[in-house]
């Protein structure tokens, strides 16, 4: 099983409190994002968008530990920017391990060879590294030859270290089939716990918009890569969720359940969109239009959204709240094969992108004025 059984039980005792509570709107995942600052410039990412003076703010560890106490979620998500590049991070992860919180710093991993020192091996600290595909389609996507090469180096001293590690792969329009199938193999070889994945989202300030997917596109590509399934893949992720990719489950956003703050504040409505900023958790749960967004709001942002920070708390909810949810959650756990003649079918049709690949879109690496913040 790639989610401990620790984890399982502490999200699951989680939501039945909140549900006996008879709280209607609750966190699962703080999503922290210390700072924006990064040493990628990805095409389909739209943080490293911000100005410079943005750029050099971060949040400090007293700020961010008010947060996680005020949110109350069981789990953290460290995205960004890059994590590593925060020079307190060590600080602000010890602090969240003595608060007994299950994070995932979400990571490139160019840095993690030279910071993992930093850090103490813990059941309550996963570095989630960011991989994209196979070695040619990730250099791609992140826009940085050898990134992939640099990546698998780190995992592989994480893993040596007795760290918790996790792949965090986002997926776009144009992706092969085949080609994620046997990255999945290549890492689940190296003895990652699991992999996460989730369809790309648009984000206005990402340079590349044309290789976002609708939702059809969506469904069909994880069909097929998701379907007729090895028994060496781990997800770390609910299997509802990973049914609800392959079109075989509905469900609505749930966008109170991964929560953002960041160096402005607690972000409306999402960790995707921002809508304007308020200064209390509480105050975003009692003064956000949520009626405004999800797919059934009719708001086009919201459209062609399956991205998992929306979506996998639903089904955590769904396999957590209920006695038909969680037969449902145990029989997708149990038998999740899905043998599917159609998906493999897909897998024989070549990939066909709407929007041709412009290499005229990626960007060129951070300059050195990003480099010199690191320290």
């Amino acid at each position: 099983m790639a989610v401990p059984i620790s984890q399982m039980w502490t999200v699951a005792t989680y939501v039945l409190r909140q549900r006996w509570s008879g709280r209607k709107r609750y966190p699962l995942v703080l999503m922290l994002e210390p700072l924006f600052r990064c040493n990628l410039a990805c095409a389909g990412c739209g943080k490293i968008q911000y100005p410079a003076h943005i750029l050099k703010k971060q949040l400090t560890p007293e700020q961010c530990f008010h947060a996680i106490d005020e949110c109350g979620a069981p789990m953290v998500s460290i995205p960004g920017g890059e994590p590593l590049m925060h020079p307190r991070i060590g600080e602000i992860v010890e602090g969240m391990v003595a608060r007994k919180k299950y994070i995932y710093l979400c990571t490139n991993a160019l840095l993690l060879k030279e910071k993992i020192d930093l850090f103490k091996p813990s059941k309550y600290l996963t570095f989630s590294v960011h991989l994209d595909g196979q070695r040619e389609h990730h250099d791609l996507s992140v826009c940085r030859e050898g990134g992939y090469d640099i990546a698998m180096e780190g995992i592989k001293e994480a893993l040596r270290r007795g760290f918790r590690v996790t792949t965090n792969t986002t997926l776009f329009d144009g992706a092969d089939a085949n080609s994620v199938r046997a990255f999945f193999d290549e890492v689940m070889s190296l003895g990652v716990e699991g992999m996460v994945l989730s369809p790309g989202y648009t984000y206005d300030k990402a340079p590349d918009q044309k290789h976002f997917m609708g939702r059809a596109r969506s469904r069909r590509l994880f069909r097929a890569i998701l379907s007729n399934r090895k028994k060496t893949w781990k997800f770390n992720m609910s299997p509802l969720f990973l049914e609800f990719l392959m079109g075989k489950r509905d469900y609505q956003c749930t966008p109170w359940g991964s929560p953002a703050y960041n160096i402005f504040g607690w972000q409306k409505p999402c960790y995707l969109l921002q809508d304007g900023y308020v200064d209390t958790f509480a105050e975003l749960l009692e003064t956000t239009e949520w009626s405004h967004y999800g797919t059934e709001s009719g708001n086009p942002k919201c459209a062609n959204c399956m991205v998992s920070c929306g979506y996998e708390p639903s089904a955590v909810n769904d396999g957590f709240g209920s006695l038909s949810g969680l037969l449902a959650m145990a029989k997708a756990t149990l038998f999740n094969r899905y043998a599917d003649r159609g998906a493999l079918d897909l897998l024989n049709q070549p990939a066909k992108p709407v929007h041709a690949f412009n290499p005229l879109v990626q960007i060129e690496s951070p300059s050195t004025e990003f480099e010199e913040t690191r320290a």
